[in-house]
């Protein structure tokens, strides 16, 4: 393959939080970037084109919606499932290799250690099933040549995130509530963009790659940590449990994943969840893009 410096890039999804941040990680090399209006990756056709020339593809691409996909599966499964099998497709066939960003939700939630890169699917919901018919679809089409990169509780400058909602929320109540018995690794997704590069410069072994920040917390814990970043009283978050909030599609209790993948790999996981919220508290990207926080 060509060196990492002058490997030729594709990114899908270029448009959302993580691949406008991959957009960053990647700067200075020859990158093509598409957005959900310049390539429909369930079109298989315009997947191979797309493909051609590349030596790397980074899928960002992703039906997101979680609660929606309860009720519009289906669609989902076009985005998550179908059209990232057909990405493996268009890799192998072009000797490419191929990134795709994954789900904790894959897993039932039920654990009481890190989830292993290897640990039997179980998704509670149709978003979690979707994602695991994507990886599979992928590493079964171009399996020398898949890497599968697992994330969760992402937040970063370009796009709604927790971080920014809890700051809003502080903005306008004097006390609010969040859930303390879900339990997840807060991941920034510069860091998570700069990791994947990593993966690939490094010429890593294909596989599944838990793309998470070390260390654990509750979205309680997180919520406090961003208000003491910035400057506000921690206490002023209340904790709370999930039946407070319920939503059209269940949510696993337990999200942390493991990273012995990484280890194996020769590289490092990414840093802990606190240090990467503190470096982009300090540098802004939790504020309000309008102006405000």
């Amino acid at each position: 393959m060509t060196t990492p410096q002058h490997a030729k890039y594709l990114v899908t999804g270029a448009r959302g939080m993580l691949g406008s941040d991959l957009v960053e990680a990647l700067f200075g090399r020859d990158v093509t970037l598409l957005g959900r209006s310049e390539l429909d990756v369930t079109d298989r056709d315009a997947v191979f084109a797309a493909v051609e020339g590349h030596d790397v593809v980074v899928n960002a691409a992703a039906w997101t919606a979680v609660d929606a996909a309860e009720t519009d599966e289906e669609a989902a499964l076009a985005v998550n499932g179908t059209a990232v099998g057909l990405l493996g497709e268009a890799t192998a066939a072009s000797g490419a290799k191929l990134v795709t960003v994954s789900t904790d939700y894959v897993f039932a939630g039920d654990a009481v250690a890190p989830y292993a890169e290897d640990a039997p699917y179980a998704p509670l919901n149709a978003y979690g099933r979707t994602k695991a018919v994507g990886e599979r679809a992928a590493l079964a089409a171009n399996p020398r040549g898949t890497y599968v990169v697992r994330t969760a509780w992402l937040y970063g400058r370009h796009g709604a995130n927790f971080p920014r909602t809890m700051l809003g929320l502080a903005a306008t109540r004097d006390t609010f509530s969040v859930v303390a018995d879900q339990v997840g690794q807060p991941t920034w997704t510069l860091d998570l963009a700069h990791r994947i590069v990593a993966l690939v410069d490094a010429d890593a072994p294909a596989g599944v790659y838990h793309g998470t920040a070390s260390g654990q917390a509750s979205w309680f814990e997180f919520a406090q940590e961003t208000l003491r970043l910035a400057g506000l009283d921690p206490e002023r978050v209340l904790a709370t449990d999930s039946s407070s909030f319920v939503r059209p599609a269940p949510r696993p209790a337990y999200s942390v994943l493991g990273h012995d993948a990484w280890r194996r790999a020769g590289l490092e996981p990414m840093r802990d969840w606190r240090e990467a919220l503190a470096e982009a508290s300090a540098t802004g990207v939790l504020a309000d893009p309008a102006g405000g926080r």
